[in-house]
């Protein structure tokens, strides 16, 4: 007797329309991230089309924005990725309803609306302490470099500059001069009415490459004298350093120390409450987070709406400057004077009073070794280390897909909003 299986009969055309919803689990992330989407106000993203009279009608910003808030979700990044993954995942299908826009509109989506897509992430904040999420209380701060969408060898230092910007101009007359003699034996041969002013492709390429140079210089000369002056310093003429690197890919980074070697990157920064939710957020182009502890600060204040009672940092934030500003605000700080080795434990602290002539460093010295200090400190780690853990390498977020500051800020806010949206998809669960 043979075997009876159920029916398989590829071919079989559906009798009656499939719905949509019964594709996914009804507590699929994709059906949260549409009904959160929802609930948005997408008025700046719907605005930019209201107001267009003419042209073909464009794909629905609602779908594109869920669909575009999706793929950050679960570490889809790339608009050919995407695209790809309209074609052939269920989620993507079901939340685009069968639409398929190709790669190009999907990133000029992207790239045309990344101030309202920036602004999703104070929504989602808000939405969620509505939904329960404790407000801010105690956070920690910390920076993560993230790769730059451009190659470290398309940068070039300024001492390099002045020496190439001296062999360029060395050849344009060479080649100048050889161009000359060619126009003379051609006039020689051809006559004079022959016309002689085109430029050969090698000078062509030589003078475009010394304006890229003289650009690239003006630029380094420019951020030098901005950096003297934002120092107070009285005005000079301010130099670039011989070591002063321009991209000609993405200006804007900078070349910096990562785990993995030296890369063209930019400085992400995250705050993060104990629940390791994202409640701050940002971008700088800064190659270390000096500077770094009073702007975040003020960014958690800004974007929560609440200002933090403890701030948790390590010794990359401390400086004398920004301990001196901390002390000032009504909030408990917790900045660690020195890096650590790994597993070390602060010693005991010394007994007495503090010295009247202790410096802001040795009174948070003093701080963080009493027994409630370390222990409170100690909490840093486990409250954000984790976070860029589960963007990098469980999202894969690595590298930037913009370029340019102002591009790659609010990229760096759709990927912490994603963030957000995961833990509240959970909480929600």
């Amino acid at each position: 007797m043979a075997k009876t299986y159920r029916p398989y009969v590829p071919e079989q055309a559906l009798l009656l329309p499939p719905s949509l919803r019964e594709w996914l689990p009804d507590d699929h992330l994709a059906y949260f991230v549409g009904d959160l989407v929802d609930q948005l106000d997408l008025s700046a993203i719907l605005g930019a089309y209201e107001a267009e009279e003419r042209g073909y009608p464009p794909y629905h910003p609602v779908m594109l924005t869920k669909v575009l808030v999706y793929a950050y979700c679960v570490g889809v990044f790339s608009s050919r990725k995407i695209q790809r993954r309209l074609l052939e995942d269920i989620p993507f299908r079901v939340l685009a309803a069968g639409n398929e826009p190709d790669f190009r509109t999907i990133a000029d989506f992207r790239k045309r609306h990344l101030t309202a897509l920036q602004g999703l992430f104070e929504q989602v904040l808000r939405l969620a302490r509505e939904l329960g999420v404790p407000r801010v209380g105690r956070v920690a701060i910390d920076g993560s470099k993230v790769q730059a969408n451009a190659s470290k060898h398309k940068a070039m230092s300024y001492g390099r500059m002045r020496e190439k910007t001296t062999q360029l101009r060395d050849e344009v007359t060479a080649l100048l001069a050889q161009a000359e003699a060619a126009d003379a034996r051609d006039d020689a041969a051809y006559g004079a009415d022959r016309r002689g002013d085109e430029l050969p492709a090698e000078l062509q390429r030589r003078e475009d490459r010394l304006a890229r140079i003289k650009e690239a210089k003006q630029a380094l000369e420019a951020r030098a004298q901005a950096e003297v002056t934002a120092t107070g310093t009285p005005e000079r003429p301010a130099k670039p350093l011989p070591k002063a690197q321009y991209n000609f890919t993405d200006p804007e980074s900078r070349i910096m120390k990562t785990p993995d070697g030296f890369a063209q990157a930019y400085n992400t920064q995250i705050a993060v409450d104990d629940l390791q939710w994202i409640v701050g957020q940002a971008v700088t182009p800064e190659t270390n987070d000096k500077k770094q502890l009073l702007p975040m600060i003020t960014t958690v204040t800004r974007q929560s709406g609440e200002t933090p009672t403890q701030v948790l940092a390590d010794a990359g934030y401390c400086s004398e400057a920004s301990l001196t500003a901390a002390a000032a605000l009504p909030i408990d700080a917790y900045v660690s004077t020195r890096k650590q080795k790994h597993g070390e434990r602060p010693g005991p602290c010394r007994r007495g009073r503090v010295p009247t002539a202790a410096t802001v460093l040795d009174r948070m010295t003093r701080k963080l070794h009493t027994k409630a200090g370390a222990a409170i400190y100690a909490a840093r780690k486990a409250m954000v280390e984790p976070v860029f853990g589960q963007i990098k390498e469980a999202r894969g977020f690595r590298r930037f897909l913009l370029r340019g500051y102002a591009k790659v800020q609010a990229e760096w806010a759709l990927v912490c909003t994603t963030h957000n949206i995961l833990k509240l998809y959970r909480l929600c669960r």
